[in-house]
């Protein structure tokens, strides 16, 4: 486990306290902008450990489940980004430089709407009760309902004809 100080990402809402998470925003506010809750670098963090990780095990191929259709904005979950980091990865280590691994930065649902994630995972038997991704859970750990990503989240599972997203179900 590696331990990040969140003082470092002070600018998000996700990670410094300091300001709140936007609630019930408008469709259209929702798909413009970068919004408070970007944490700075995220994904070159974790894609830098996981390269590094790559070189010590000798593997290629390097996961993520960044997602551009229904990204709220993140820069870092955008098809250039991801192709910049790879051609990066493959200048930065050792194994690369020496010819010996050419890593490959796999992002399977970059994309796919939110709708077509939850029907993926709904086919490989994900039980979505036991899953969420709000950005401001309650105490409790119920989803807040009105950030961005509980928003979108609740639209899609509506779209995919549930009464709600089955993430209450455990709150009833």
């Amino acid at each position: 486990v590696i331990e990040l100080d969140p003082a470092v990402f002070a600018e998000s809402a996700l990670t410094a306290g300091k300001e709140e998470v936007p609630k019930n925003r408008s469709d259209d506010d929702i798909s413009h902008g970068i919004p408070s809750t970007y944490v700075p670098a995220r994904n070159t963090i974790f894609l830098s450990y996981a390269l590094g990780i790559a070189e010590v095990l000798g593997s290629s191929d390097i996961f993520i489940g960044v997602n551009a259709v229904d990204y709220s904005g993140y820069p870092d979950c955008r098809a250039e980004y991801i192709a910049a980091f790879q051609s990066m990865a493959r200048l930065a280590t050792k194994a690369a430089v020496e010819g010996s691994q050419q890593v490959t930065i796999h992002t399977p649902i970059i994309s796919l709407t939110k709708p077509e994630i939850i029907r993926l995972g709904l086919d490989h038997g994900v039980d979505f009760s036991q899953t969420h991704s709000c950005y401001d859970p309650l105490p409790s750990g119920k989803p807040c309902g009105g950030c961005d990503s509980c928003i979108i989240r609740s639209k899609a599972f509506a779209e995919l004809g549930f009464d709600r997203d089955p993430a209450l179900s455990r709150f009833d």
